[in-house]
C-alpha cells in the first residue's frame, strides 16, 4: 500500500509540475473597455457559482458520477455517486469506492467495493482559474467495511 501511495504522490507532482508549466504561458492582457458596474456583475456570478470538483486530467467538473483518487495507478476510485446536494460550502454524495488489494500485487490484485458517503469542502479559488472555487478537501466515510489500512473516515486535501 505504502509503495502505491509513494507512486500516487510523485505522478500527481509530476502532473501537477506539468499543469504549473502549461499553464504560466500567457498573452499581455487585452485592454478592456467594460464598465466597472459589468465588471462587478460577472464577479458576483462567478462567485455564485457552485465549486467544481477537479480530477485527474485537472477539468472541472459538477456532481460526477465517477472520480478516480489514486490518479497515477487508478486502484482507487468512487463510482456510482449520487450527490444529496453541492453548494457554495460543501457537496454531499454516497457512492461506493473501489480499491484494488494489489495481492499479490497490483497487476494481479482484485478490486473491493466499499459503500461510502463523501463529502467535499474548503472550496478555494483555483490555481489554474482563480475565477473559479473548488473543493480542496475530500472526506470518505465508510458505510460498513473499509480496506485495510484505512480508517473509518478519511480525508484527503484534493488537488490544485
Amino acid at each position: 500500500m505504502r509503495r502505491n501511495s509513494i507512486r500516487t504522490a510523485f505522478t500527481v507532482c509530476a502532473a501537477a509540475s506539468l499543469a504549473a508549466v502549461m499553464g504560466t504561458a500567457s498573452a499581455a492582457p487585452a485592454t478592456s473597455h467594460t464598465s466597472s458596474s459589468t465588471q462587478a456583475t460577472h464577479a458576483t456570478q462567478q462567485r455564485q457559482a457552485p465549486p467544481v470538483l477537479v480530477d485527474c486530467f485537472w477539468h472541472p467538473d459538477v456532481r460526477p458520477a465517477e472520480f478516480i483518487l489514486a490518479c497515477g495507478d487508478g486502484n482507487s476510485r468512487l463510482v456510482s455517486l449520487h450527490w444529496s446536494h453541492w453548494n457554495q460550502n460543501s457537496a454531499v454524495a454516497r457512492g461506493v469506492n473501489m480499491v484494488n488489494d494489489c495481492k499479490p500485487y497490483c497487476a494481479a490484485g482484485k478490486f473491493h467495493s466499499y459503500p461510502v458517503i463523501v463529502r467535499l469542502d474548503h472550496p478555494q479559488p483555483w490555481k489554474k482559474k482563480p475565477q473559479v472555487q473548488h473543493y480542496a478537501r475530500m472526506t470518505l466515510t465508510y458505510t460498513h467495511d473499509h480496506p485495510d489500512g484505512y480508517a473509518q473516515k478519511v480525508s484527503y486535501p484534493l488537488w490544485d
